[in-house]
Formats: structure tokens, sequence, C-alpha cells
């Protein structure tokens, strides 16, 4: 319902940071909590959100970039647009393509619509409720085999103790898959990794979008004991230990 204009709003706030991208200067700064932010962060933020107010049927916004919103505001909200202006800081800083712009619908708790878009590659990943996933408009889907040996996607910046002991957990053979940003989920979501656990600390900006794509692509995103990983419940943004996967 909102495809197209997602699609432009996503590719403008792409072209926005890699303006940023080619130049020397990113301004580079450290947030609160000592994460990175750029200009790129800053101008991505501005495109999406003006695009998103300018849409036809307007919801409440949560940016990364403006996320200064009291839980007693946001608890009552049914649906809106959860944002990461530019997921993967780090790896936008290190030049290595792999970082993302965000944008997702949430209604009652659950991402219903995923936009991620990689700028430097322009890959497009779309995903909506009942309509499906794609990478640059064509049809993808989770694997669908039970693998001899997993393919796990995990993170080149935040390497966890943890997850290799999940994975030792398993019973299986595996290999590992590295990748930045929420590219991680979307490899699950076109059936190029099996399972992404992620053990460590991520806010709910970070996973909104793609959980949309793999939800729309076949696969799910869990809470380690299995139950759904939901959004906007609670006061903190910081999502619990989750696992992504197909569905076999």
């Amino acid at each position: 319902m909102f495809k197209n204009d997602l699609l432009s709003i996503a590719r403008e706030a792409g072209a926005a940071i890699m303006d940023i991208y080619q130049n020397d200067d990113f301004g580079v700064e450290a947030k609160s909590d000592d994460s990175p932010l750029t200009k790129a962060d800053l101008a991505a933020h501005r495109v999406i959100v003006n695009g998103l107010n300018n849409l036809e049927t307007a919801y409440p916004i949560i940016s990364e970039e403006s996320c200064d919103i009291s839980w007693t505001q946001r608890k009552n909200w049914h649906r809106y647009w959860l944002v990461d202006p530019l997921d993967g800081t780090k790896e936008f800083i290190k030049r290595n393509g792999e970082f993302t712009v965000n944008i997702a619908l949430i209604e009652h708790g659950e991402p219903i619509i995923g936009v991620v878009y990689a700028p430097a590659k322009d890959d497009m990943y779309y995903g909506e409720r009942d309509c499906g996933a794609e990478l640059n408009g064509e049809a993808i889907s989770v694997a669908k085999d039970e693998p001899e040996t997993l393919r796990v996607v995990g993170s080149r910046s935040h390497p966890s103790e943890e997850t290799i002991a999940w994975l030792e957990q398993q019973g299986k053979p595996y290999e590992l898959v590295p990748m930045g940003s929420s590219l991680k989920i979307c490899l699950v979501a076109e059936g190029k990794a099996d399972v992404y656990p992620r053990l460590g600390p991520t806010s709910e900006w970070d996973t909104g979008a793609a959980h949309a794509v793999l939800n729309a692509a076949g696969g799910i995103v869990t809470e380690v004991d299995g139950s759904p990983l939901k959004y906007n419940q609670k006061e903190s943004f910081l999502n619990p230990y989750f696992i992504a996967k197909s569905v076999t």
C-alpha cells in the first residue's frame, strides 16, 4: 500500500548517504553510548522523516536519530514507522559498502512492511505481509531444504563468544558468513544463509525493516526461547537476544 513511495524515499535517502560517502569528511561524532554518528546518518534521517510526513496517511515516526519519545506517549501507538536512516555506521566509516537504509511499518508490535536499501550495492529489499518479499523487484524466499552444513550469518563488527557457544549446541557443522548491518537478516530472507543468531545488543530500529522482509520471505525472528520478537512493548528500545531463521 506504500510500496512505491517507500522505495522512492529509501532511494533518495541512499543518494544523500552516498553524496557524503564519496567525500573525505564524514563528520564523525560519538553519541552518548559511544556509537558513531555521521553527517550521512543525519542527512538520511531528514530525507526519510520528510518523505514519511508527506505520505497521504500519516503515522508517528520513531527514528534512531529522533527517539526521545516517552513510553507514556508511544505505548498506545497501534501503527508507527520505525526507521534506522543509516544502519551499519561502522561499516560506512570502513567504506565496505555493508550499510543500509531501513524503514519499517509496525502494527501491534509486528513489522508488516519493510524496506532495506543498500545504496553502495544498489540492492533494494522489500517485504510486505501477505504479499511476499523481493530483491530488486525479483521475488525471494528463504531456503526450503534442511542443510547438511548450517550457513550462519554473523556480524563483522560485533563478534560474540555467546554466538559460537550457541552454534556448538546445535550439533551440526556450520560455516560462518560475515556481513554487516541489517543485510544479515536479508541474507536469510533470500536463502543465502540459514540462520542469524544475535546474542548481543541491538535496538528495535536495527531489525524492524529486515524482520518484515524475512517474515514476508517465509522466515521468522524469535527470542531465544522461541517467542516472537515484538516491537514497542516496553520503555527501552533494546531488543532481547534473538534468532532470525528460515522455517525448516
